[in-house]
């Protein structure tokens, strides 16, 4: 009889280890198009000095959508996806604006909760609440 329930619980056993060893999903819960992505840069806020809105301007994406990724350049790993129309706050700009640090609410929360239309007394990472990333430069209507 002991030996009945052993196998069935090594079994258990075996699969849960084997779930723990499994990579947890990305932060937005986007699917990993082509892998790990290879580098993360945070944006960051307050990039127009302290007397300015944390982010400079309230953007619109383009028809047709855009694609959010881990750091301007990279495009291994989509973090989020942004339908066309959505509104995203420009934060910073890298390589000659062909990348946009963004922060953008989750669909169906209060843009205004994100806090980049207020300044900040000095230059640094967005920590949240709302979501953040970068996007090709030519994807947003800038000022929307």
């Amino acid at each position: 009889m002991k030996q009945g329930i052993a196998s069935p619980l090594a079994a258990i056993l075996a699969l849960s280890l084997a779930a723990c060893s499994q990579p947890a999903p990305p932060t937005e819960n986007a699917p990993v198009v082509a892998g790990e992505p290879i580098a993360t840069r945070a944006v960051m806020i307050g990039t127009e000095g302290a007397t300015l809105p944390a982010c400079s301007s309230i953007s619109r994406v383009k028809a047709g959508g855009t694609d959010v990724y881990w750091a301007p350049g990279e495009t291994r790993a989509v973090k989020a996806k942004l339908a066309g129309g959505a509104n995203v706050s420009l934060c910073e700009a890298a390589e000659n604006d062909a990348w946009f640090g963004v922060v953008f609410a989750a669909p169906g929360t209060d843009p205004d909760m994100c806090g980049v239309g207020k300044s900040v007394t000095s230059v640094r990472e967005y920590q949240g609440p709302c979501r953040w990333g970068w996007i090709r430069g030519g994807t947003v209507q800038l000022g929307g």
